[in-house]
């Protein structure tokens, strides 16, 4: 691979407040050799990207690759050719739009991490935990309420599938982690798009839990959980969960104990957004749609009493659908309405990477990481709108050193 100088950036390192501007960055063999000015190597291109905002490549750590619409009941009867096309179709498009890392968030599998590294999906680096884990009825049972299984199986969908039991939980992630998880998903409350569990439902028990952060210690990795309320929050914390997935009713008592014991919250503001915005056309009754809008509301508050709390908060859009997931970098001007436009570069870069477990690696430019790197049109620390439209507004994707997508 022939080494590029990036030239005349204005430098947003993933880290630091300081922007740094003229700037150079040298990468060769896939990653980032050198940064800073006037930089020269014999032989290597160079790119003149007149003094534009030059950072990581974004990281959503909230993702789903294999949901094409918000008819989960529907993807979960798709042929599976199509099933891939469709999630072909999703990752390529976030590539697109600067997103250089994914981390599926339920249903993303080994197929799809393999058709990417084998070059057959032009998308970006992908972390995924198979399918996730929920109780029988939980949030995450993709079942319709008045369907009656006519063999008596336990649920098993696209997204989810349904355990019970320690022996269960203990099983199943034992055989998501066999088929290359990089993460175990669990459910541990409520949630507000379907109606088998109510928002303040609590999931599993406190074994079922432990058993799946048990065996995902066992391979160093970690638990993601959907969680919604203040209590469920606290017993992912008390019982070892890493990274807790929208935490929309979180205190500031509880954003306390969490920041003590180095776990990670990820908002998914843009979800409820939509999903508040889009309810008759998804068919939620009314009364789901104002309890989308009360989460919103607390999703905000929360965020708040985390960020105050030294929470180091990541960043997902969770969204599903071609047309919904167009907008995933809305999630960083949601964001923005509760945090600095500085904070929220970090939750999209270094931050996320943490989370994947892959600092120093991703999610910054400094010599030794992963050559991952996005040139953007304008200013986004003045004006994070600039993600809504990235396809549009990112001039340069840059992905392990190759230039992927270039408007430049």
């Amino acid at each position: 691979m022939s080494a590029i100088i990036l030239s005349n950036a204005r430098l947003f390192d993933g880290v630091s407040d300081k922007i740094r501007v003229p700037v150079d960055v040298l990468i060769e063999d896939g990653r980032i050799r050198e940064v800073g000015e006037t930089l020269s190597l014999e032989n290597a291109s160079r790119i003149d990207v007149g003094q534009r905002f030059v950072m990581p490549g974004l990281i959503d750590a909230h993702y789903h690759a294999n949901t094409p619409s918000y008819d989960f009941y529907g993807s979960d009867r798709m042929p599976p050719a199509l099933l891939g096309a469709h999630a072909a179709r999703l990752l390529s498009g976030a590539l697109d739009r600067g997103y250089t890392t994914l981390r599926d968030a339920g249903g993303g599998d080994l197929g799809l991490k393999l058709a990417i590294d084998e070059g057959l999906i032009d998308g970006p680096r992908f972390y995924y935990p198979g399918r996730a884990l929920t109780q029988t009825g939980g949030h995450g049972d993709m079942r319709r309420r008045n369907y009656v299984e006519p063999c008596g199986c336990a649920y098993s969908g696209v997204v989810t599938q349904a355990v019970d039991g320690p022996d269960e939980v203990r099983k199943a992630a034992r055989e998501e982690f066999r088929k290359g998880a990089t993460h175990i998903k669990i459910f541990v409350s409520g949630g507000v798009s379907t109606d088998l569990a109510p928002l303040e439902m609590p999931h599993f028990s406190d074994e079922e839990i432990s058993v799946a952060v048990e065996e995902a210690e066992r391979r160093g990795s970690y638990v993601m959980a959907h969680c919604h309320t203040d209590k469920a929050a606290q017993r992912c914390i008390r019982l070892g969960v890493r990274t807790i997935e929208h935490g929309s009713l979180i205190g500031p008592e509880t954003a306390a104990k969490i920041a003590a014991a180095g776990a990670y919250v990820v908002p998914t503001l843009s979800a409820g957004e939509l999903i508040a915005e889009n309810a008759s056309a998804l068919g939620l009754p009314e009364s789901a749609a104002e309890r989308v809008r009360a989460v919103n509301k607390s999703s905000l508050e929360a965020i708040e009493a985390c960020a105050a709390a030294g929470v180091k908060l990541g960043l997902g859009c969770d969204l599903h659908g071609h047309e919904f997931v167009k907008t995933q970098g809305r999630e960083l001007l949601l964001r923005g309405r509760v945090q600095p436009a500085i904070d929220v570069l970090r939750s999209a870069t270094s931050i996320n990477a943490e989370i994947v477990q892959a600092k120093g690696e991703l999610g910054v430019i400094a010599p030794g990481a992963h050559a991952d790197i996005i040139v953007v049109d304008g200013d986004p620390l003045e004006d994070l709108s600039i993600f809504v439209h990235s396809a549009q507004t990112v001039a340069l994707v840059m992905k392990g050193g190759r230039i992927v997508r270039s408007r430049l």
